[in-house]
């Protein structure tokens, strides 16, 4: 296919999402580079990513632009080649979140530096989706949804929680700080572990570099933030399992996780290969298989669009700090990053793809019914 008729295929895409190749509007794209069109046809996702990251082309609001891609459902519009594949295959064909692989992720992502993510989250650092009622900045709304997951949890003082995937403890340090419990964290990142111990220090918090499949203790509660994305379909009945293995009778876990509304076996293929290897989004019928006859769904609480807030909060504390992590990040990062953040934020407003659940999982269920907080 010649360039004018992969231009021709961009422009016609574009245009049901109401975005045009040089236009007026602040979500229109600027193209710089020809090649861009083959590339955002065959490589979609990827090829979208990589030639922003390449400065191939811009866009005054990236996050309006990819919010009308995902509105206008155009990812789904066109078929994947052969690289985008290849990419992709390893989800398919084995298991790529096995024990064995469970720190790339760490080493990948969240070992980038501490420094980026002290500069661009809240003060508790808080690396998930805030909860905005009533918050009118970020640090609000972070400790809102600390406040949410303890009262859903109903702690008390004295409990033993395990924090599956704990970060740099903000959580821990926020629930034994206010309702008086001990907290245990596992991570798969040792740079979270470092600063962790540093940021929870006097307090009832224990930091492990562990992978949930070597936690055999039992709890009073359990709690995952932002943890199940990186698990795999795969291994979402061995998950279950584990948990329930590890919390005590009368025992609740809460987990908070981004939802697909499809159930899909990977991420796509730009996400995977430059911020989240080897993750995906489960769907409410691969929770419910996974959780079916092990656990009570007690509650389940869907505030996606507050992810929205916390991105652009995010990107916002990203681009002032920009000067300052030049040095340890050069411009393929930063434009990587962007794009990371940008891009997720737009698909959040969407509403139409990504969501984001509280689960409230009790262990016999509770006699009398669960109270639901909001």
């Amino acid at each position: 296919m010649k360039v004018s008729k992969y231009k021709s295929l961009v422009k016609m895409l574009f245009g049901l999402a109401d975005i045009e190749i040089n236009g007026s509007n602040p979500w229109d794209i600027k193209v710089h580079n020809e090649r861009f069109y083959k590339r955002a046809v065959t490589e979609v996702e990827l090829g979208l990513g990589e030639s922003y990251m390449d400065g191939w082309w811009d866009v005054d609001k990236l996050d309006e632009m990819i919010y009308r891609i995902v509105r206008a459902d155009l990812q789904n519009k066109v078929k994947h080649n052969y690289k985008v594949a290849l990419q992709l295959a390893g989800f398919w064909l084995i298991n790529m979140q096995t024990r064995r692989r469970a720190f790339i992720i760490g080493k990948r992502h969240y070992d980038l530096g501490n420094e980026l993510f002290r500069k661009m989250l809240d003060k508790r650092m808080n690396y998930s989706c805030a909860y905005w009622k009533d918050a009118k900045t970020l640090d609000e709304a972070q400790e809102n949804k600390l406040d949410l997951i303890c009262k859903k949890l109903i702690l008390k003082p004295g409990m033993r929680v395990l924090d599956i995937g704990c970060g740099w403890g903000a959580f821990g340090k926020y629930a034994a700080e206010k309702y008086g419990v001990e907290v245990v964290g596992i991570t798969v990142s040792k740079e979270q572990v470092e600063l962790g111990k540093k940021l929870c220090k006097g307090l009832p918090v224990e930091f492990r570099l562990q992978d949930y499949r070597e936690v055999n203790e039992k709890f009073d509660r359990l709690v995952s933030v932002g943890m199940i994305e990186h698990v795999g379909y795969r291994n979402y009945r061995q998950y279950f399992e584990i948990a329930k293995g590890n919390l005590k009778d009368g025992g609740l876990f809460l987990l908070h996780t981004i939802g697909d509304i499809r159930s899909l076996k990977s991420t796509d293929a730009w996400t995977h290969k430059y911020i989240f290897p080897n993750g995906m989004l489960p769907s409410i019928t691969q929770l419910g298989k996974a959780i079916e006859g092990l656990f009570v769904m007690e509650d389940w609480h869907n505030f996606g669009a507050d992810y929205d807030k916390t991105l652009m909060a995010w990107y916002e504390n990203f681009e002032a700090n920009r000067k300052l992590l030049k040095n340890n990040y050069d411009d393929r990062f930063y434009r990587m990053w962007k794009y990371f953040l940008l891009s997720s934020a737009g698909a959040f407003r969407a509403r139409s793809k990504n969501q984001l659940w509280q689960i409230v999982l009790s262990k016999n269920g509770i006699l009398g019914g669960y109270n639901s907080v909001r």
